[in-house]
């Protein structure tokens, strides 16, 4: 029976047929342990000189790291396993026998496994943060579709910006001037007004040149928007999303985080709702902490972790400054000087992984806002559009895909979050 390492438990003490790389071995005089991966999983595949003879067996200590096989054995539970079976092989058939594989089981810097990219992406812990970023963008597609939300995809290639900023990558589209997304939500404020409840997950660009552990320069955006909907409401949605979205990673991602060593007490307790701290007082607790912030300064990194660790939960920061936010946000109903908006700050010092607010939906005040920004009434005009033709309350978030799999998995850079990251001055493999 020809089967997946994933699918392996249905078949204990039958003789199954795995199609495998040999990620590692070792062995004796009389038995040889084989570390199979199969891109399902691993499993150790026990092979015994005296039940596959001479021949056989001097095969199997020739084999390479990263040879390709089929492997025909007896599937046997083991409880020491981290999968919980192991393999009893009586066969194996050398599919290729790989040469001088560079990425070896000692340890090698970052720079070199960064320009192994396409190979150290089959290590045990880089497949378990691919398995879990999988397992994350699964539940988002159930969280939104069970909420009745409609998938919508806005287009990369845009005529303008998101938020009116110059971190932009530019191109030529024909004879004008293009830029890559920063953010798909505009157009997604667009496709609400059509569908009511979208949501979007795409690739976004960002031309910054920022080395932190917390950038790329193109990573992976899920941004939800919804018609007739107010500040208080979205918030409600975030939570109760990210808080599917843990107990789906811990719920079907156990093996994964087990490998990655992540402490998953920290995870099991997140549940909405969140606690919340407004700008104001979140400024204040800063000050008292001996940070030298005043009021209408955005936070950096070190503010963020410092008012994470406050709580144990992940926490939202409410009603920033109008002055630092993007000019689509709407004004506090009683104050002019801060938006209704909220960043989410995630725990143990990931930073922010969501963003959001109320839109704008009066013409008038986004005219003004498109004046103060020096927009081009022309560009965005598409926009305004949506402010004069059944204009209702709406708003909507964006969350970092990429933070999200880092915190969840408990790594400390997000460049180990997306297959082939994207960073200042890395653009290979």
């Amino acid at each position: 029976m020809k089967t997946t390492i994933k699918q392996i438990g249905k078949f204990v003490d039958k003789e199954v047929k795995l199609g495998a790389w040999l990620a590692n071995k070792r062995s004796s005089g009389k038995i040889a342990f084989l570390q199979l991966r199969d891109g399902t999983g691993f499993i150790q595949g026990v092979v015994v000189k005296a039940e596959v003879g001479e021949e056989k067996f001097q095969q199997v200590k020739d084999l390479t790291q990263e040879s390709s096989l089929y492997v025909t054995g007896v599937v046997k539970a083991d409880d020491r396993a981290p999968s919980g079976f192991e393999l009893t092989v009586n066969d194996i058939e050398i599919i290729h026998q790989a040469e001088d594989y560079p990425i070896t089981p000692k340890e090698h810097g970052t720079e070199f496994l960064m320009d192994h990219r396409h190979l150290w992406l089959r290590s045990k812990k880089q497949h378990a943060i691919m398995r879990i970023r999988n397992e994350i963008i699964r539940a988002t597609y159930e969280f939104f579709n069970e909420e009745g939300f409609v998938k919508v995809d806005p287009p990369i290639l845009t005529g303008s910006s998101a938020e009116g900023t110059t971190n932009l990558f530019h191109t030529k589209y024909f004879d004008e001037d293009a830029y890559l997304s920063q953010s798909g939500q505009l157009y997604m404020e667009a496709a609400a007004m059509a569908l009511g409840k979208v949501f979007s997950f795409g690739p976004t660009f960002r031309a910054e040149k920022s080395k932190t552990r917390r950038h790329l320069i193109e990573f992976w955006m899920i941004e939800p928007e919804m018609a007739f909907t107010d500040h208080e409401e979205s918030l409600e949605l975030q939570e109760n999303y990210v808080s599917y979205v843990i107990q789906s990673a811990l719920k079907n991602c156990k093996q994964e985080l087990q490998a990655l060593e992540r402490d998953t007490a920290q995870l099991e307790k997140i549940k909405a709702p969140f606690p919340r701290i407004s700008y104001d007082d979140a400024i204040t607790f800063l000050q008292k902490e001996g940070y030298e912030i005043t009021w209408g300064e955005d936070f950096g990194a070190p503010h963020e972790t410092a008012i994470a660790e406050s709580h144990d939960m992940p926490v939202f920061i409410t009603n920033y400054p109008k002055d630092i936010k993007a000019f689509y946000m709407k004004p506090h109903p009683e104050r002019e000087d801060v938006v209704l908006c909220a960043d989410l700050i995630a725990p143990e010092g990931y930073g922010e992984i969501i963003g959001g607010s109320q839109r704008i939906d009066d013409e008038e005040l986004l005219k003004q806002r498109f004046d103060e920004h020096s927009l081009s009434a022309d560009a965005y005009q598409w926009y305004l559009d949506l402010r004069k033709y059944g204009s209702v309350p709406h708003s909507g978030f964006g969350l970092g895909l990429e933070r999200t799999v880092a915190w969840i998995s408990g790594i400390e850079h997000v460049r180990e979050t997306i297959p082939f990251p994207r960073l200042l001055n890395r653009l290979y493999p």
